[in-house]
């Protein structure tokens, strides 16, 4: 296999790939996608572009919810194989081809599990309601699950390719994903480290195309509903919670869907490089 391009190399894998997938019952990630998506979507979808709290909230969920799956789909998919592809790489075999047959085979799933999300969040979630910058709420929303289910992916190939054993990659899952939630910022004002260390998150750039989509910014917050409703016209009403990550423009909506991308990237990359780390002296 030495001689063999990396277009064929990738072509064989994939098809190697996806032939044990399917056996292995690749149905199930379809399934476990299905209930997660309707769980949330029946916790949060009633609440959504009701009040900012609700509606930041409900798309926090629905982009943990995302990531979850994303990651579960791959977490253990290279390191249960460490000893095989040690072995095929003294044949040959270039990680770049081996890594991008695993990504292609997440990008059919994850774009099967996407379109499932998407439909039952569409039943539930209203997004009807949403405004819109490019073409509809229904193509960004769906655009946007899929890079946020494919990033995690990809991020949890990367872990896997990292790990040691199937157990290690699972005793580290709980902890990306605590990293994922934490810095998002939705559950906490990020500053310092942290903050700077939250531009290389999906969760953060996931939030960021759901608030941009929806012009979060501009849903008012349960407290100034409220105040509006009193007899006081002086009142402030300007939403507190506002921030930059949520600006109703072209460009914001962009710029979190290539951030998205960009990590996407950045994770596959390393997963090669790690895989030809642990095997440099096959």
């Amino acid at each position: 296999m030495n001689n063999t391009s990396f277009v064929t190399q990738t072509h064989v894998y994939s098809k190697k790939l996806f032939r044990i997938s399917l056996r292995e019952k690749a149905w199930k990630y379809l399934v476990f996608a299905a209930i997660i998506s309707m769980i949330v979507a029946l916790i949060v979808g009633e609440d959504m572009f009701k009040t900012f709290e609700s509606t930041n909230s409900g798309f926090f969920t629905l982009a943990s919810a995302c990531i979850w799956i994303g990651i579960f789909n791959s977490i253990q998919s290279i390191c249960k194989e460490h000893e095989i592809i040690r072995a095929e790489y003294r044949q040959g075999m270039k990680m770049s081809a081996y890594v991008c047959a695993h990504v292609l085979w997440q990008m059919v799933l994850c774009l099967a599990q996407a379109i499932i999300i998407f439909i039952i969040c569409c039943i539930f979630m209203h997004f009807d309601k949403s405004p819109h910058l490019l073409i509809s709420p229904y193509v960004e929303n769906f655009v946007t699950i899929y890079l946020l289910t494919l990033g995690a992916a990809v991020l949890g190939l990367m872990v896997s390719s990292i790990s040691g054993t199937p157990t290690t990659a699972m005793t580290v899952m709980p902890f990306v994903l605590i990293v994922q939630l934490v810095l998002s910022g939705v559950l906490f004002q990020l500053s310092g480290a942290a903050e700077s260390f939250s531009y290389i998150t999906l969760s953060k750039w996931g939030m960021s195309a759901f608030g941009a989509e929806a012009d979060l910014n501009n849903i008012t917050t349960g407290a100034q509903q409220k105040l509006a409703e009193l007899p006081n016209a002086g009142l402030d009403l300007s939403n507190p919670l506002e921030t930059d990550f949520y600006q109703h423009k072209v460009s914001c909506l962009l710029m979190a869907w290539g951030a998205c991308y960009a990590i996407t990237v950045f994770n596959a990359v390393v997963c090669v490089v790690a895989l030809k780390i642990k095997n440099k002296d096959s």
